[in-house]
């Protein structure tokens, strides 16, 4: 039996789904059945044996959507392997180093007892939503900070966290 991964996440412009969907592409490539979806959309957890929850970020906050994601499935996740990844530095500091979660994300990380959080630079591109957006283009700080290797990278161990899950006791 394969485990079926949900990859749910909170973005405004589109750049945190573009890595949600990106980890969703390699958990399938390893043989797992994984879906990315808006958290928003997301009514229920029985038919999911993982989670990943991805927010961006914002003024040092996670996208409402993952938070109330969490908020109102808290129970189901405390009984679920979970993982958490932020999006959001616009700059190269996530790809040269380990940042820690923002202190919301940290308090998540503890209430549903997930595995781990990563966090990976954002993308904020012409035509982003928001007045705050608008400004941070205008000032010329825009542009796309993400490193796909490093987030294929981590759904990778994602993938081998799983396997060796559901590896029977003595192997593994």
């Amino acid at each position: 039996m394969t485990a079926t991964v949900l990859i749910a996440y909170g973005t405004t412009n589109h750049s945190t789904a573009e890595i949600a969907e990106t980890i969703a592409e390699v958990l399938r490539k390893e043989n797992f059945t994984a879906a990315a979806r808006p958290a928003r959309e997301i009514t229920q957890l029985t038919s999911y044996d993982a989670v990943v929850i991805g927010g961006a970020l914002y003024a040092g906050r996670w996208h409402r959507d993952a938070r109330r994601f969490v908020r109102h499935n808290r129970q189901a996740l405390s009984r679920l392997p979970v993982w958490l990844f932020s999006s959001g530095p616009l700059d190269s500091s996530a790809a040269e180093q380990e940042l820690p979660p923002v202190p919301g994300v940290l308090r998540i990380l503890g209430r549903i007892d997930a595995r781990e959080h990563a966090t990976f630079g954002g993308r904020l591109a012409e035509g982003a939503k928001g007045p705050v957006a608008r400004m941070i283009l205008n000032s010329g700080r825009g542009g796309d900070f993400r490193d796909f290797a490093r987030i294929e990278e981590w759904a990778a161990h994602i993938a081998a966290d799983l396997q060796a899950m559901a590896a029977p006791s003595g192997q593994g």
